[in-house]
């Protein structure tokens, strides 16, 4: 069993000369998710960096950005305010966010939900009382919002559904990084009687980049790139799921419902 410390927590994996993946592994933090990596990236333009999601808050993550980004302003950005994707927030000055989640940042979050994982590693926030303090200045986007990185420049993209502010950020260099709204593996739900809109905004990154064959996609957890086929596939999964409802299973620790095809694991919330 691998014992973990700041030096070995995170994996950090270079995609291209300007483009660094962050992975931590989420299941060695609590298997109950069922999710094996969330991953953060690091844009590095000619001018600024940008840093996507800051993960669970395990241990600190800015000395490493800080070493790969060099002389660079760094922009910190979060695709939606979940806790495994907000938990180093408090170590930067500023993040940006959607501002149907910027109060959420605002403030503490709970995580003690944690607290009776299998792995010793979550004991490491109990010296907080399970909870990840908050961002110190926040800054909203909106839809159609530009980020200016000197060579690199990205599109906002509002896509709610997973929760009420997902975003995706569209690059000049036929990148998209999306966040929570598709991935590989457990794809974590509203209550159904919100899926139409978790489906319109599925449609709407399909349509307005089915021209684009060759995008590269780099979602918030498990394996990158992908191409648009996740989201076709996930979108025909859920518009299946009814079809399926009767083989559900109740997850009480999440507090969902979890059904599975050949593609997905769909979490599906009760709350």
């Amino acid at each position: 069993m691998e014992s973990f410390t700041e030096k070995n927590w995170y994996k950090v994996e270079p995609i291209k000369e300007d483009l660094i993946v962050i992975r931590e592994q989420l299941d060695e933090l609590d298997p109950r998710f069922h999710t094996h990596f969330t991953n953060l990236y690091l844009l590095l333009g000619s001018e600024k960096a940008l840093l996507i999601d800051t993960g669970a808050g395990v241990f600190p993550l800015k000395p490493i950005v800080d070493e790969l980004i060099g002389t660079r302003e760094l922009m910190v950005l979060n695709t939606h305010g979940h806790w495994d994707h907000v938990g180093n927030n408090s170590q930067f000055e500023k993040v940006y966010i959607h501002e149907k989640e910027a109060r959420l940042i605002s403030t503490p979050i709970n995580i003690s939900n944690i607290a009776d994982s299998e792995k010793t590693i979550a004991k490491i926030f109990k010296k907080n009382n399970y909870l990840l303090m908050p961002t110190k200045h926040v800054e909203s986007l909106k839809d159609g919002d530009m980020i200016d990185l000197g060579n690199i420049t990205l599109e906002v993209i509002h896509a709610p559904g997973h929760s009420p502010g997902c975003i995706v950020l569209s690059s000049n260099r036929k990148e998209l990084f999306i966040g929570d709204i598709a991935h590989e593996g457990a794809v974590f739900l509203p209550k159904k009687k919100n899926f139409p809109t978790v489906i319109a905004s599925l449609e709407k990154i399909i349509k307005k980049f089915e021209s684009t064959p060759d995008i590269e996609i780099y979602p918030g957890h498990e394996e990158y790139p992908r191409t648009l086929l996740l989201f076709q596939k996930l979108l025909e999964g859920i518009k299946n799921i009814e079809n399926l409802w009767d083989s559900k299973q109740k997850d009480q620790f999440l507090r969902s419902w979890i059904l599975e095809d050949e593609n997905f694991m769909y979490v599906i919330s009760k709350i």
